[in-house]
């Protein structure tokens, strides 16, 4: 992604909902580490990451600034919106908290009203304690979740690109699905699969490629191996598509040969429990709402011991590891769906005792009376 990607208007209207927001939480300035914030308000497609980055952003109308490496320098002076930038780093190391501090001082931060995100991935536990030290009194709220939620509901310009990430999604699983077969390995299918995605305009996904097969189609997050595929075998597979970084997910089932009984026993409730969880999608209800509704068919068929993970959750433009957002359509989560929401839908069975793993995933736009299924592959057992 990238500045052009969306109109200066839309950039602009984030900026001010996001100072509004600042202002509304009683805060000043927030300090946001997420890269899926700073993509968000910048444009940035940086992999700066990976290392201590920063946007500082103020309540007030102050410049934006943005810390990051100065090995970034130049694609963020060419691909991102921002008042500022200050870098560390360069032809020798630099301790970037040092850089940090240096700018709290000049911002005038200490003796103001901060807030900073703590986001699990991308900010270094020894970093949060010195950049606490640093900010001292001034540090009165960990917002992490302020700019997200902010970004649940999706404008028209997302929208487009979650579709087309979507439709790459289908197509790419239609290549998984003439390519497997006896003889294929669990790596060969994944070729296939990437290869597609790659060569129709796809990036790449912020999560990897799950692929499990035969006795590992219990492993709910396998990644694929060297196992040549066998008659008999059944298993699963789980990517994303990413069109301009927005996600798209898709999950299916499939069994080389006639599968078993118990095995399309185990697969109907499992697609009966997505229909379940999608019809009970729409604005206005809890998010734990559609979870019940997937959780009581699972339960009534006696499986719920082995129901694992999570019913779905938000989908966002994704940074490695993840592309999950807050809304989590599980146990105690407190968000309410709003129409413009996306959503993963994969309430999974996985029954170690009887080796039968089973989940479809698919991804639907929330609406003000229902879902749209955006992933449009036939949410059926393939069978090659």
């Amino acid at each position: 992604m990238s500045r052009n990607d969306f109109t200066t208007e839309e950039f602009d209207t984030r900026l001010r909902r996001t100072r509004r927001a600042i202002a509304a939480h009683g805060l000043d300035w927030m300090v946001l580490f997420h890269p899926v914030s700073i993509h968000w308000l910048t444009g940035s497609d940086a992999k700066s990451y990976q290392a201590l980055q920063c946007l500082f952003v103020s309540a007030h109308g102050e410049p934006t600034l943005m810390l990051t490496r100065e090995s970034e320098r130049y694609e963020f002076e060419q691909d991102a919106l921002f008042g500022e930038l200050a870098t560390w780093g360069g032809p020798e190391p630099e301790d970037p908290v040092k850089v940090f501090a240096a700018l709290v001082r000049r911002l005038g931060l200490p003796g103001r009203r901060v807030g900073i995100e703590v986001p699990a991935y991308y900010l270094h536990p020894h970093h949060y304690l010195q950049i606490k030290g640093i900010l001292g009194e001034a540090l009165v709220a960990e917002a992490s979740n302020l700019v997200h939620d902010l970004k649940l509901v999706k404008s028209a310009a997302e929208l487009a690109y979650i579709r087309r990430s979507a439709a790459l999604a289908d197509e790419a699983m239609a290549v998984f699905a003439a390519t497997i077969g006896e003889g294929c390995s669990e790596l060969a299918a994944t070729g296939a699969v990437f290869g597609h995605l790659m060569k129709a305009g796809s990036g790449q996904a912020a999560s990897t490629l799950n692929l499990v097969s035969g006795e590992r189609c219990i492993f709910s997050h396998g990644a694929p191996t060297e196992r040549v595929m066998r008659a008999g075998d059944i298993g699963s597979i789980e990517y994303g598509a990413a069109y301009r970084r927005y996600t798209a997910t898709i999950g299916r089932q499939f069994s080389l040969g006639k599968p078993s009984r118990r095995h399309l026993e185990i697969f109907d409730v499992v697609a009966a429990a997505g229909d379940a969880c999608m019809a009970a999608i729409r604005a206005g209800v809890p998010a734990t709402a559609p979870h019940e509704a997937a959780k009581a068919v699972i339960a009534k068929a006696g499986l719920d011991r082995y129901r694992v993970h999570t019913t779905g959750y938000g989908l966002a433009p994704g940074f490695p590891p993840s592309w999950g957002e807050p809304v989590n359509m599980f146990g105690g989560n407190q968000y309410t769906l709003q129409a413009g929401m996306v959503l993963s839908v994969e309430p999974p069975v996985f029954h170690g005792p009887e080796g039968i793993g089973v989940r479809l995933i698919d991804n639907v736009l929330v609406t003000e009376t229902g879902c749209e299924r955006l992933t449009k592959s036939p949410r059926k057992l393939i069978i090659a």
